[in-house]
């Protein structure tokens, strides 16, 4: 183990699977030359030449097409979308081309497309660069979403998704780029999909946090252990496939859950996993299901505006404390 951050993660990710495989491939806007809008290529186009980093257009249906197509025809494509606010511009291409080449060919087209998208609000940056778009395509079946809150998590789900055969959103919080942690040095080290993660052990509420949550729902349950409520804390890692087991287990054990993501209230990711549990494991719940999410409105500019939109710590622990009080 040594401690990386978390774009170094994912570079490291991306350029031990390159050496890997020479199938592997990455393209997107200024991931060359640039080295990432975000820096998270930065090297590789020395390393790896540009017929495996290039830089492409501004044009997301072209870059997702692109991919898609190598992807079919062999290659492991990565392609790097720099504001998953963009996403849309893709869409026909994620949605009724990826997604469905495996069952419209009858399981003989595999699409191993890796599309790394950042999401997130990273401060100021408006309503069109920072939303957390990761439930528009949990409707969608055929594709399997990532979202890590750590490097270790970055570097092992991003291997998993590149080895795969099929198309992955692999969602990135921009204010995770910086962020440091332990990883390891395997060049195989993997996280597979499907498989939670129970961060802090707790047994008075559940904590379901996704991605840039899951630091803020520690923060919040290190002030409610003062108050005398223990907070475990669970990050799903993955929202597609949902590793439905640990949720169930821990709400089982504290019977109070709450769903906390960056991604606005309204049909954000915590709405399925809220209507799983009702379904699954109401019996266990002595409260309601609550939701911790952005407010119904686009993203402001004004940060002061940002704040009081975006989900933080405070809601958190008073959702904790109101369920506490049932």
């Amino acid at each position: 183990m040594r401690e990386i951050s978390y774009s170094e993660a994912i570079r490291e990710a991306m350029s031990e699977e390159m050496r890997r495989d020479t199938a592997v491939f990455l393209v997107g806007e200024d991931v060359a030359v640039f080295g990432g809008v975000w820096g998270v290529s930065d090297g590789m186009l020395a390393e790896f030449g540009d017929e495996r980093v290039r830089d492409t257009p501004i044009s997301e249906a072209a870059i997702i097409g692109a991919g898609l197509g190598a992807a079919l025809v062999g290659m492991r494509p990565i392609v790097e979308i720099m504001f998953g606010d963009f996403l849309m511009c893709g869409g026909d291409q994620i949605v009724n081309q990826a997604a469905k080449a495996r069952f419209m060919s009858g399981g003989k087209a595999n699409v191993p497309l890796t599309l790394r998208v950042t999401s997130g609000a990273p401060g100021s940056a408006a309503a069109q660069h920072s939303q957390s778009p990761e439930s528009w395509f949990m409707n969608v079946p055929g594709i399997k979403i990532a979202a890590p809150s750590t490097p270790a998590d970055a570097k092992g789900l991003l291997k998993t998704a590149v080895r795969g055969a099929d198309p992955v959103l692999f969602f990135e919080h921009k204010m995770l780029y910086g962020e440091t942690g332990p990883v390891p040095e395997d060049a195989d080290f993997t996280v597979p999909f499907g498989q939670a993660n129970v961060v802090r052990q707790g047994r008075d509420v559940t904590v379901i946090a996704v991605s840039i949550m899951v630091p803020k729902a520690l923060a919040a349950a290190d002030l409610l252990a003062a108050e005398g409520i223990s907070v475990e804390v669970i990050d799903p890692r993955t929202l597609v496939p949902l590793d439905k087991e640990t949720l169930i287990h821990s709400v089982a054990k504290t019977s109070r859950v709450i769903i906390a993501h960056e991604a606005h209230r309204r049909s954000g990711p915590g709405a399925e996993i809220a209507a799983m549990l009702a379904e699954e494991a109401v019996e266990y719940l002595d409260g309601p299901i609550i939701r911790v999410g952005a407010k119904n409105v686009p993203l402001p500019y004004s940060p002061v505006l940002e704040n009081f939109v975006l989900p933080g710590v405070d809601d958190i622990v008073a959702a904790a404390r109101l369920l506490a009080s049932k």
